[in-house]
Order: C-alpha cells, then sequence, then structure tokens
C-alpha cells in the first residue's frame, strides 16, 4: 500500500481558500516529482507550479496520459518521491487504477489524485489506500505547491533523506571508491538528488575524485555545529552534476580530527531534511562517532577484498552491526579488487559460509580502468559507460535505494543484481 504522509480529514478541510499572501508554505526539499495529466489545464496549472520558489529545488516532470501512462512508465523503471496523477473518470475506476498503480509503486513514493468528484466517501478510501492528498479540478499552481510542499512540512512527515553508509573492511580496499561509482549512479541512472559527504577529514579522497576543490565542507560544518541548518549545510554543498552535490573532506593535517560520538548527529538530520540520497564515505576506524554513523543508516555497504583480514573483519563488523539492528536489513558486503594476479585468495563462497550471506557484487582488479579514473577525477561511467563495472554500480544503487534485490550466485561467478523493482507490500 502506498504510504499515507498526511492525516485523515474531509476534502473541503484540506485546502481552504487562503490568499498565497496570508499563508506559510514551507518550501519543498530535493526531491522528483512526475505528474501524469489528462487535460492540457491541469498540465498547465502543475507546470506553473513547478517555477514556484518553493518548488525550486524540486526536479518535475510532467507527461500526458493520466493512470495508464503512470502504469506503463513504472513497469520498468523506479517511481520517484511524488506521483500527481489526474482522472477523469469515475469513483470506482479510480480506485482500480490506483491498486494497479500500487504493484509498480516503490515503497515511501507519495501520492497526489486530482478527480472531479467532491465525494467524502471516495475520499475516504482514497486515504485508506495511502493516497496522500486528492485535489479536486479546477487545481491552480498554489493547489499543487500547497500539497506538495505539505507532504514534507507536515508534522508527522518523516525525513525524505536516506542514509547510506560504505566502509572498508581493511584499508586499502577501494570503499570511497565504490561510494562515489554509486553515488554518481544514484544521480545519474536513477536521477535521485544525492550527496556525497566524505567523512575522513585528514584524508578523504572524494574532491579529488570528482575533480573539486571546494573552500568549504563538511569540517564547517561539524566545527560549528551551534549554525548548523539546512541552510548552512546547503551553503557548503559543491555541485559535481545536476543531481549529484559534495559534501567535501578539508584533507588537511593542520588540526587534529578528535570527534565526540554525536559530532555528526545535525549534519546528518540537515541532509536528510532536504536530499532524498545522502551516501556517506565512512573511513576505516572504529570510534563512537563512526560506530553511531554506521548503526544509524539505512543502509550499509561494507567493502572487502578476498583475504584472510578482510575476511575476519567484514565478519567482526557484520556480527556487531546485525545485533545493533535488529529491526534493519542486514549489512551487505561487496569483494572489490577480485583477481589479483598470483595472488592467493579466498573465494565468495568461503566468504559467504563465513559472513551467512552471498556478497551483493563482486567487482575484478581493473587497475587501468581504475587508475584512469582516478588520475582524470572521473567515475567509471564517465571513462568507459560500456564497461560491466559501470553497470555493477548502477545495480548497487538500484539495491541500496531498495529498488531492486540482490540475487544470490553460483561460487565463481559475479555477483548479478536483480534489475526488477522490489515488490512493495
Amino acid at each position: 500500500m502506498i504510504t499515507s504522509a498526511l492525516p485523515t480529514a474531509e476534502p473541503e478541510q484540506m485546502h481552504a481558500d487562503v490568499p498565497a499572501g496570508d499563508e506559510h508554505i514551507a518550501p519543498a526539499p530535493r526531491i522528483s516529482i512526475q505528474a501524469f495529466c489528462e487535460t492540457v489545464e491541469t498540465a498547465a496549472a502543475i507546470q506553473a507550479a513547478g517555477e514556484d520558489r518553493r518548488l525550486a529545488k524540486a526536479h518535475l516532470k510532467i507527461q500526458m496520459g493520466g493512470m495508464a501512462a503512470a502504469s506503463e512508465a513504472y513497469r520498468s523503471a523506479p517511481t520517484p518521491n511524488v506521483i500527481v496523477v489526474e482522472f477523469e473518470c469515475q469513483p470506482r475506476d479510480i480506485l482500480a487504477g490506483l491498486d494497479s498503480l500500487a504493484e509498480v509503486c516503490d515503497a515511501g513514493t507519495r501520492v497526489i489524485v486530482i478527480g472531479r468528484h467532491n465525494d467524502v466517501f471516495l475520499y475516504r478510501e482514497l486515504v485508506r489506500r495511502g493516497v496522500s492528498d486528492y485535489l479536486i479540478v479546477p487545481v491552480g499552481a498554489l493547489d499543487v505547491v500547497r500539497s506538495v510542499c505539505g507532504l514534507f512540512s507536515a508534522p508527522d512527515a518523516k525525513p525524505v533523506g536516506r542514509l547510506l553508509a560504505v566502509i572498508g573492511a581493511k584499508g586499502g580496499v577501494g570503499a570511497s571508491t565504490v561510494a562515489h561509482n554509486i553515488a554518481w549512479a544514484l544521480a545519474r541512472d536513477l536521477n535521485l538528488d544525492s550527496v556525497v559527504t566524505d567523512l575522513d577529514l585528514p584524508f578523504g579522497t572524494a574532491g579529488l575524485d570528482f575533480n573539486q576543490d571546494p573552500p568549504q565542507g563538511i569540517a564547517d560544518a561539524v566545527f560549528s555545529p551551534e549554525r548548523v541548518d539546512t541552510a548552512f549545510v546547503d551553503r557548503l554543498l559543491s555541485k559535481c552534476s545536476d543531481n549529484l552535490s559534495l559534501l567535501a573532506a578539508p584533507a588537511t593535517l593542520d588540526r587534529v580530527y578528535d570527534f565526540g560520538a554525536e559530532a555528526f548527529d545535525s549534519i546528518f538530520d540537515s541532509l536528510r531534511a532536504t536530499v532524498p540520497c545522502i551516501v556517506l564515505d565512512v573511513p576505516h576506524q572504529w570510534t563512537g562517532w563512526t560506530r553511531r554513523t554506521l548503526l544509524a543508516a539505512d543502509d550499509i555497504l561494507i567493502v572487502a577484498s578476498p583475504d584472510l583480514a578482510n575476511l575476519r573483519n567484514a565478519k567482526a563488523m557484520m556480527d556487531i552491526l546485525k545485533a545493533g539492528r535488529a529491526n534493519d536489513r542486514h549489512p551487505f558486503y561487496l569483494l572489490n579488487q577480485v583477481g589479483v594476479p598470483k595472488r592467493p585468495e579466498i573465494t565468495p563462497g568461503d566468504f559467504a559460509k563465513a559472513l551467512g550471506d552471498d556478497p551483493i557484487a563482486t567487482i575484478g582488479f581493473e587497475p587501468s580502468l581504475f587508475g584512469t579514473a582516478s588520475n582524470n577525477g572521473q567515475m567509471i561511467a564517465e571513462v568507459s559507460p560500456k564497461h560491466e563495472t559501470a553497470e555493477k554500480f548502477r545495480q548497487l544503487a538500484q539495491v541500496l535505494t531498495g529498488r531492486a534485490e540482490p540475487k544470490t550466485q553460483k561460487e565463481g561467478l559475479l555477483t548479478s543484481i536483480l534489475t526488477k523493482l522490489h515488490k512493495k507490500s
């Protein structure tokens, strides 16, 4: 069932005719919105809403075709943060159409319905199915702005952001490279606004990998906690692409970086309030704040190389993180730098036996490919778009955002990822 973000109310209570100047509407965060309209009038109103300052951070796409177009579009593609769909049909057909949409809709997607029937019974049925809001035509631009922004400013609305923590089981296993390429895939292939947060303040490489040298970064926030809010953190972000930003580490040794366990909490809260996906590049160390960061993440990816030290460390991390996150998905792990010439390696099957789960993926030893990307300040998909490793990063982005599920594979074969959409409850 599609998640509802608004409390139950009667239709006439939802949208009182309040002049824009007398009403405060909080701006929407960085979200993706797709609208499926049946009339040009509604499409024009939604287009005008997209030009409103309160939706300035949102990415809006409008299509014609109503529910039929929406259901077809998401059979092979992930759903955005918000779907707006217009109906010209009867109430029973509206409910049937929503049941069909729910089968292809990702968990957490909010749905706004535009219809022609001012019917309390219909509205209650829509709320029962998890619809976030119901607007009655004709709708104006302000109606759309109010409805979309209300989804994320309501007292019971959940933060929009999802924290994805990537950490190495051992130093030098390429965890930062994996994190950066996954973030690139989230932004480019899944069209999700994302932020890479480099938490290795003295030695972070995100600035190098994205060919960025921003004057400000995460150090400005962590050393000035009293100033941290969404606006302040937003000013610290460096733009890498249309959908990808960087919260860079200073990578300097002019100070000592000792932090308390809660040092990054306010930064993460501010990012979660405005950004759909936050990829945390967590350094290989075990401190109060790294443990707290991992336990608080929505999903965790441990990157390991196929040797004994990595196996030992990965198992220790998996055990303690599973125990501390009993109600969450278990951490994923990835085998990186597989196939180094003349190096004895532990097989993926032996890793799976020790850790009780198969690796989410295996990435081969490709020094030329990864070295070229690193030296050029590029991602793998930029250096070689058709390389199988670029496709693996795209699939990893799908799995870690809940848009696909990992699929086990026989020992010795590269791990593959299901590309079908995650089945929703």
